[in-house]
């Protein structure tokens, strides 16, 4: 391990019995001493490379005061505009940010955009409000617009601070003032979700040892049969997963020793985004006592390891991994696509995880492959899968996970490389397999597709579009 993944890990760790500390606090010490610990973290990680994160948060300030009402947009151009800023920095004749202000700059983009997207609702909300009479919908409608002060204590907040999760701006303040926060469970689930994280560690460990990423990048490697080069793509994916689930599930367990990101099941959470519908903080039987009320994480979490690995499709594959920042994208990206289409908005959202993630070559020739593989699952499942038995389709469905692993694998070593010639490199040494696979997939999908038969099912619907009013009129 590099110094500074330890030291990452050393921060992950610490957050865990410093939440303990926090959760049963004040409203007042966990916002004030929350974010002075976080601003503490970032003198010793990022030195004068805090001020980054100061300007773009004065910069977001600024709109929110002068536009509340039609902030969202604004905002995110201004904090995507300094991230480009931020990454050219050294042409300015300025220092490189340190790793860690880089992780940091990362998080608090998201963080505020979603809160302009909040103080946009909220003012809609408060129109509506006074135009119809009706009081609207809380859920996730922050009370009021934060203050400076308030927002700079949520963007230093310690929690989810250089590794998330993101969390938006109604669910620090939900943490803030918690209603009984000594009745939640913290140390059970912790621990439950903790139990994988040894065999993580241990794999990341021993198999980095064998199959280093640098191999990838000599002559020697090149000189390897090509078995061997296209099986060692999967080593580099293996490594990379096992890094962010220990890293991730270390952070999930900093919000749950803090009791941060908790809420009743019946709140329906989502990851990134919270509660979905109304649910009662605290729940009490028809004779006026208390009732127990089960609580859950979902709102923190940001990684499904099983759902990861052995999920199917690689849409599916990408909801589970860094769920939080998914949502943030599917929330904010791709329902603001341009052109309403599935492929042109997956493609869209990539184009903009990969800007958010760096300017590195790799990340766009890898995050802009995900919708080649979208459109080839979808084009298979479309013109092949509907034609198979049941156990045909069993099969059908091992393979097409087989696949879904090898395109992650493939994905994977355009980010770990970075570079256009590294990347473009190794790629040329397996042929562009997965690249050919996924067009040639796609033209066969299409074709079986065109050539299939209309299904019973679907031409009985068809014939019966034009009978209902004939159905209601009698």
């Amino acid at each position: 391990m590099s110094p500074e993944e330890l030291q990452y890990l050393a921060i992950l760790i610490s957050a865990i019995p410093v939440g303990f500390l926090f959760k049963n606090a004040s409203p007042w010490v966990k916002q004030v001493g929350g974010g002075a610990l976080g601003v503490l973290l970032m003198l010793l990680t990022c030195h004068i490379h805090i001020l980054h994160s100061v300007v773009s948060i004065l910069g977001t300030w600024v709109i929110l005061r002068a536009t509340p009402r039609s902030c969202h947009f604004l905002t995110l151009g201004w904090t995507f505009g300094y991230l480009l800023f931020f990454r050219t920095v050294t042409y300015f004749g300025l220092p490189t940010p340190t790793p860690f202000t880089n992780a940091v700059q990362l998080l608090l983009t998201l963080k505020l955009v979603s809160l302009a997207n909040e103080v946009q609702e909220f003012c809609r909300s408060k129109k509506q409000e006074m135009t119809t009479f009706t009081k609207s919908s809380l859920i996730g409608v922050i009370p009021n617009i934060p203050r400076l002060w308030e927002m700079f204590c949520y963007s230093y907040c310690y929690v989810g601070l250089m590794t998330g999760p993101f969390y938006r701006y109604k669910t620090y303040h939900d943490w803030l003032y918690q209603l009984d926060s000594q009745s939640i469970p913290s140390l059970w689930p912790l621990l439950l979700r903790l139990k994988p994280v040894p065999v993580f560690g241990a794999l990341f460990l021993l198999v980095s040892q064998q199959f280093p990423l640098e191999y990838v990048r000599s002559e020697e490697f090149l000189d390897r049969a090509f078995l061997y080069r296209l099986f060692y793509m999967t080593t580099v994916f293996f490594v990379f997963r096992m890094r962010f689930y220990v890293a991730w599930i270390f952070a999930e367990c900093g919000c749950m020793s803090a009791a941060f990101g908790a809420y009743p099941v019946a709140a329906k959470s989502r990851s990134g985004g919270g509660p979905t519908v109304e649910y009662a903080p605290v729940e009490r039987s028809p004779d006026g006592e208390r009732m127990t009320v089960l609580y859950d994480y979902e709102t923190v979490k940001n990684i499904d390891c099983y759902g990861a690995d052995f999920c199917v499709k690689v849409k599916d594959g990408m909801r589970y991994w860094n769920m939080s920042v998914q949502w943030w994208l599917s929330q904010y990206i791709y329902k603001n696509s341009p052109v309403k289409s599935f492929i042109f908005g997956s493609a869209w959202t990539m184009l903009i995880s990969a800007y958010w993630h760096g300017i590195h070559p790799g990340y766009y020739l890898s995050f802009l492959t995900i919708p080649l593989c979208l459109a080839a699952e979808g084009a298979m499942e479309a013109g092949l899968r509907h034609r198979l038995s049941d156990s045909g389709k069993l099969a059908f469905d091992w393979v097409h996970w087989f696949l879904k692993m090898r395109s992650y694998d493939y994905m994977c070593m355009g980010f770990v490389l970075l570079t256009y010639s590294d990347t473009m490199r190794y790629w040329h040494s397996i042929y562009f397999s997965v690249h050919l696979l996924a067009l040639a997939l796609l033209v066969t999908g299409r074709i079986l597709a065109a050539t299939s038969p209309r299904s019973p099912r679907r031409s009985h619907e068809e014939s019966g579009r034009d009978k209902p009013e004939k159905s209601l009129q009698g």
